[in-house]
């Protein structure tokens, strides 16, 4: 009787300790592994215990210790190293008796997202802030018994499989979209970067929908409602305040895809066109343009102080901003009128071919910029709803003038290689000119008229690193900062040497919306005060800046850097810069721009 009840036993111990346990830890946990799970005098005699096929002891593996003669590991604090594969070995006699563990070190970051089947959903990832962005992050999809499968580096997982998809290929952002999911699609994904460091770590359940209630608008058929203080004093410097702060978060999502290549856009351009979109928009869509734009969600006067910076902006900026929509719907009466009492804008209908509405909206392009950009759309879609179009021109003359004599000189590129340039240049130039310490950079301006000026800030030296230091330290507050201190900066007679620029600029303009938080435009957002028959979708949104800098003046915007040498301080534009071409009277950024290949 007592040799079969041990026979029992040994059954037991031989099925639980040959078993495989997966664990899932976050770092700076505490872990404790057992070797068996249950009190037994059986084991006595040899317990050993190794990771990855080496003895612990042997390893010295860091925070990893063996407690009450082998019974568990203590793991304390549990760490990215401890990532891999623990057996404990029980030896008795002849028999030997083990227990696995495989433990999986989850990223610090983790999320859990439920979607419903049949919806898109985006799995978030970011790599580090400071790191240079030269190759896409690996995403992988774990399928059970510790084993995962690799996304490739393009975000796709098969050719056959075009529904994953990295959202911002080489930017830090490095999130993923998987579209129409499926209940296979549900499971645990990871992020890591090439050099295998856990970046974020992603649970998706995929759950059947709910029967969702017909399509309907009520509740959001009101118009925007009035302005009630159409004189206070706080209006204008809170819409000054949030046009800054979106002008430097657009140029940091700008950057961030294009870290090397010449930069131009135009923020109040941009800014002014998702105001117009906000006329028509409610609900959740409302608010996220609004966080977009950086305006305060209780801010009902947004419209009448675009209005009023529109019409501050007139002698010297045209802004061009529309909103065509599909002929086969009818946009509000109160948008339509509240478009043209704010923005001066009629929705215009689309026409009946791809080639008439092409045509149509480059010439009304061309007509609002002075025929300084003359193709903005190559292709108007047979299936297009709304199209959103950007466009902005803006002229400025020096107040000191430049030499006419044409001079040649050397540009400096990022990578070191030398171009040639024509040059303006003047030996006693009337201009302003200090050190910021905030962006440890050399600030120039030069004034324009129209109440404009163009501020030109020089990093250290022509090296991408001193570029990038110096755009991280551009948030709002320091280029107000900037502006104030440029303001109470005597002006001085300066050697000046600047590049001739032309540059004609599209930013992604789908990217940029998708990065503002404004997805939902195109997946069908609450445009109920635009149209109330049926949802909409953004099909397309473009956006295109024109710069050129001559002896004349500034069509657009303008550019410069900075150096000492003789009598005279000299701020020659002969490497890459950093350009803001500023409204003095309106106090708001017409154009950023950055230059680094003339």
């Amino acid at each position: 009787m007592r040799r079969q009840a041990i026979f029992c036993l040994l059954l037991q111990l031989i099925f639980e300790l040959s078993s495989c346990t997966h664990l899932r830890v976050a770092p700076g946990t505490t872990l404790k592994l057992p070797c068996v799970s249950f009190q037994t005098d059986f084991y006595a005699e040899t317990i050993t215990w190794q990771f990855n096929g080496g003895d612990i002891g042997a390893q010295s593996l860091s925070s990893a210790a063996v407690k009450k003669d082998g019974l568990y590991l203590s793991i304390s604090p549990v760490t990215t190293a401890h990532e891999g594969t623990y057996v404990c070995s029980v030896k008795k006699n002849d028999m030997e008796l083990i227990r696995i563990y495989n433990i999986t070190v989850v990223a610090s970051i983790g999320y859990e997202i439920k979607v419903n089947q049949g919806s898109d959903v985006h799995l978030p990832c970011n790599l580090p802030p400071s790191s240079r962005v030269e190759t896409n992050a690996l995403w992988f999809k774990e399928t059970g018994g510790g084993r995962k499968t690799l996304l490739n580096q393009e975000g796709t997982a098969s050719d056959d499989s075009p529904r994953v998809n990295l959202r911002f290929p080489l930017d830090h952002d490095q999130s993923i979209t998987i579209g129409e999911t499926v209940m296979e699609d549900a499971g645990i994904y990871h992020c890591e970067s090439v050099e295998g460091q856990k970046l974020s770590s992603v649970y998706l359940s995929v759950v059947v929908p709910p029967t969702l209630a017909p399509y309907s608008c009520s509740g959001f058929l009101t118009p925007w409602e009035p302005c009630q203080d159409e004189n206070s004093r706080i209006g204008g410097p809170l819409l000054q305040e949030s046009m800054t702060e979106f002008s430097m978060k657009l140029y940091s999502y700008i950057r961030e895809s294009n870290p090397t290549t010449n930069l131009l856009f135009s923020p109040i351009s941009i800014s002014m066109a998702l105001s117009h979109l906000l006329l028509g928009a409610r609900g959740d869509t409302r608010k996220a343009i609004q966080t977009a734009v950086c305006v305060p969600h209780d801010f009902h006067c947004v419209h009448f102080q675009m209005k009023k910076l529109r019409e501050k902006l007139s002698s010297s900026l045209q802004i061009a901003s529309q909103i065509y929509y599909n002929p086969q719907i009818s946009l509000n009466e109160s948008f339509a009128n509240q478009s043209m009492q704010f923005y001066e804008a009629q929705p215009v209908r689309l026409l009946e071919t791809s080639e008439k509405n092409t045509q149509m909206i480059n010439e009304w392009v061309a007509n609002k910029t002075k025929h300084k950009i003359t193709h903005l759309i190559d292709f108007v879609s047979p299936n297009a709803q709304i199209i959103l179009l950007n466009a902005v021109s803006f002229s400025g003359q020096w107040k000191v003038k430049f030499a006419q004599k044409h001079k040649k000189g050397l540009f400096s590129k990022l990578d070191g290689d030398l171009v040639p340039v024509p040059l303006l240049y003047h030996r006693k130039y009337m201009a302003t000119m200090t050190y910021v310490v905030e962006l440890k950079a050399q600030v120039a301006r030069f004034s324009l008229t129209g109440d404009s000026s163009l501020y030109i800030v020089l990093p250290r030296d022509s090296k991408a690193s001193d570029l990038q230091e110096v755009e991280v330290k551009m948030t709002d507050t320091a280029v107000h900062q900037m502006i104030e201190q440029m303001k109470t900066t005597p002006p001085q007679h300066i050697e000046v040497t600047l590049p001739q620029i032309k540059l004609n600029v599209e930013p992604d303009m789908n990217i940029l919306l998708k990065k503002l938080g404004l997805s939902s435009l195109f997946e069908g957002g609450n445009l109920c005060g635009l149209y109330s028959e049926d949802q909409l979708v953004l099909d397309d949104a473009k956006h295109r800046a024109f710069l050129e800098l001559n002896e004349r003046g500034v069509e657009a915007a303008a550019a410069t850097s900075m150096s000492f040498s003789r009598s005279f301080p000299s701020f020659s534009a002969l490497r890459p810069f950093i350009m803001l071409l500023w409204s003095d009277q309106a106090n708001v950024p017409l154009f950023i721009g950055r230059v680094t290949d003339p």
